[in-house]
């Protein structure tokens, strides 16, 4: 290198300084430095400036062995020059002395150069041993990570033609490697939307931007016969200017996860609609409304049409088995078109079943089954229902017909159909509508069983006061009732019912009235919180429940209540009230506590504001239950019958039936003004 003319279009260097070595120096940067016979050092490289610290002024005309050789190495030094001075070139990694002390390890080579005298001198190139490393190690990175990664890689030029590509990619494209080269990607996989591709790969170019998971679908010669989708990310290839060189490409098939989150998706989509399922239908004990809530939220959703039918054997179980064995009558139904032929399936019909039938075969094995629409003329043996069978083998694409089961019962069946117009069904849509329909036929059960109950009411008026308790497991129980009048029964009513898992549910009530429809309504209550308690719904789900019950019989219908829930594992109760008095708790130590949890408001008015408490009451403690008669009277306040409760429950040493003596004792004389029911609750001792 001539340092004394260098070319204009390179700043002039410090005297005896030897320039950049260009763009070898931007990858590994490459100290140059020549010594004279001496061992003077005559020209210095500004790479080596950098690397070593000497700028040329500070050691030019100096001997570079004191300067540059650790003391450790000045005999390995004299004996590298004389071989150099000798003709030969000495390869090797030699410690070099940092300006400020400290050794860098570099890999030199020493060869022979005539000094400006013409004397035998010496040119040293050296690398710094860890910059060495460092190349060596990207470089092995860079080839294991194209040949060995499962990602398909490429590099393009400007013109993005390809300039390399990984066996990754080659795979998922079906084209050999050597086949991509020089090539763009709409010669070589125009199958896969390569245009729109190019355009995003040129806007990286163009703005100097990267894209990330740019989505790709298609076919290539890799599996001609299947859509596959791609994950593609761009960057642009620079060098050390900024200058771009080109697009690097990665690319990723997704196919199997994409399907997968495809899955999760549906899946999201099915509890979505089994949750809406759960809030739209048994809303009340309504059997009748009950079954149209299961149509409506089939159709459209689902289905085209839905039809409801439940067993006559089901609906009127006293009835003589012989009359209805095999008839099913039809509870609701909804069909697409209003003008069909379907308008004749009205809700109240019944039909035989006939025998060998799909219809006796579901009903039979309590399996759900498609129907072949050319099995429906056999299901429809009228003959003055030709239209109606003509329309359905030409108009309706899939029908299945699904058993209606609850508590291991067959109750009737749904059937649901599709027209041609729309996609049969596929096996979500069955294992969605066969959950639906499972779940909606415990809310018919429920409906179907408070319905039949509700009949009964007036009949079991009394014995409703006077039921025996059952031995539920942590609790002793007590309860008493006492009506207002011995000609007339009230709405005060108590109950206990044994719940999954070992625990209790205690509920208490009182119905705003006095008379035979008081009862009926205290009846139909009782009803539906043992028919609900079935379900072991939560005690504030349970109020709202009720108040719905209340608020079908008619808007002038209103009680309280409280319902409670008792865990013998925790010893814990839950109460929710309804606008009810306030339970009391009483410690073995005789501390009696009026519970202060939310109040509820009464059951019929609409507001469904329920809360609930949690209450720990220890082994031996008590929970009492009353209704208003036991602390209301015309002659003294409330806090006043409070506190009367509260004295007679402090002797905690007696059996619950004188505790119960007690408190009725402890009424006011004179006829009684309401009546009093009081369900008390001993948690036992372990």
């Amino acid at each position: 290198m001539d340092t004394h003319q260098p070319p204009s279009r390179v700043p002039q260097p410090p005297r005896a300084a030897v320039g950049y070595a260009g763009v070898l120096n931007d990858l590994l940067p490459v100290a140059l430095w020549r010594e004279d016979a001496q061992g003077r050092v005559v020209e210095w490289s500004l790479a080596a400036q950098d690397l070593l610290g000497y700028r040329p002024e500070d050691i030019v005309g100096r001997l570079a062995v004191p300067l540059l050789v650790p003391d450790a190495n000045r005999e390995l030094a004299d004996r590298l020059t004389r071989k150099v001075h000798a003709g030969e070139t000495v390869v090797g990694t030699l410690p070099v002395r940092h300006r400020d002390g400290h050794s860098v390890a570099m890999e030199m080579w020493i060869v022979p150069a005539a000094d400006p005298a013409g004397r035998p001198g010496a040119m040293l190139i050296a690398f710094e041993t860890s910059q060495v490393l460092r190349m060596r190690d990207n470089l092995a990175a860079l080839e294991s990570l194209f040949t060995q990664s499962p990602i398909g890689l490429a590099t393009l030029g400007p013109d993005l033609r390809f300039l390399r590509v990984n066996d990754a990619l080659a795979r998922m494209n079906g084209v050999p490697p050597a086949e991509h080269l020089g090539r763009r990607l709409t010669e070589v996989v125009p199958g896969i939307n390569a245009g729109s591709l190019e355009a995003l790969m040129q806007r990286v170019l163009d703005t100097g931007t990267a894209v990330v998971d740019a989505r790709r679908a298609g076919r290539t010669p890799a599996d001609p016969d299947h859509d596959h989708i791609w994950s593609n990310s761009y960057a642009p290839l620079l060098d050390h200017s900024g200058r771009p060189l080109g697009i690097i490409a990665s690319l990723i098939d997704i196919t199997e996860s994409q399907q997968a989150h495809i899955e999760v998706e549906r899946a999201r989509h099915r509890f979505a609609l089994l949750a809406e399922a759960g809030a739209r239908i048994g809303t009340t004990l309504d059997l009748r409304q009950t079954a149209e809530e299961v149509v409506s939220f089939l159709v459209p959703q689902l289905a085209d049409s839905a039809d409801v039918h439940l067993l006559e054997a089901v609906l009127d179980p006293d009835e003589s088995t012989a009359a209805t064995r095999g008839v099913l009558r039809r509870l609701a139904a909804c069909f697409p078109d209003p003008t069909a032929p379907t308008a004749l399936l009205a809700p109240g019909q019944t039909f035989q079943i006939p025998l060998d039938s799909v219809y006796e075969e579901v009903i039979t094995d309590a399996r759900a089954m498609d129907l072949y629409i050319d099995d429906v003329p056999a299901l429809i043996k009228d003959p003055r229902l030709e239209a109606l069978r003509r329309y359905l083998t030409t108009r309706i694409g899939a029908a299945r017909l699904i058993p209606l089961v609850a508590r291991g019962k067959v109750l009737g069946t749904v059937s649901v159909t599709r027209l041609r117009s729309r996609d049969p069904f596929d096996e979500e849509d069955r294992v969605l509508m066969d959950e639906v329909v499972a779940r909606a036929a415990t809310n018919i059960d429920n409906a179907r069983l408070y319905t039949t109950q509700r009949q009964a009411a007036l009949t079991l008026q009394r014995s409703l006061t006077n039921n025996a308790l059952p031995d539920v497991p942590g609790l002793e129980l007590t309860g008493r009732y006492l009506p207002a009048s011995d000609h007339d029964v009230g709405g005060d009513w108590y109950d206990v019912v044994a719940l999954p898992g070992g625990r209790s549910g205690l509920v208490i009530g009182d119905v705003m009235g006095h008379g035979i429809h008081a009862a009926a309504v205290m009846g139909q209550l009782r009803t539906a919180v043992r028919t609900l308690a079935r379900d072991d719904i939560p005690p504030a789900r349970m109020l709202r429940s009720l108040d719905a019950v209340v608020a079908d019989l008619g808007e002038d219908e209103m009680a309280t209540c409280v319902y409670a829930v008792y865990d013998p594992a925790g010893a814990g109760w839950t109460i929710a009230r309804a606008g009810h008095p306030p339970p009391a708790v009483v410690t073995p130590d005789g501390t009696v506590t009026f519970l202060d949890g939310p109040p509820g408001t009464p059951l019929g008015t609409g507001a469904h504001a329920f809360g609930t408490e949690e209450v720990a009451v220890p082994a031996g403690g008590l929970l009492v239950l009353y209704t208003d008669g036991l602390i209301e009277a015309r002659d003294q306040d409330i806090d006043q019958g409070m506190a009367r409760v509260a004295a007679a429950l402090r002797a905690m040493d007696r059996p619950l039936d004188a505790l119960c003596d007690e408190l009725l004792a402890g009424l006011p004389e004179g006829p009684a003004q309401d009546d009093v029911a009081i369900l008390l609750a001993r948690t036992t001792r372990a």
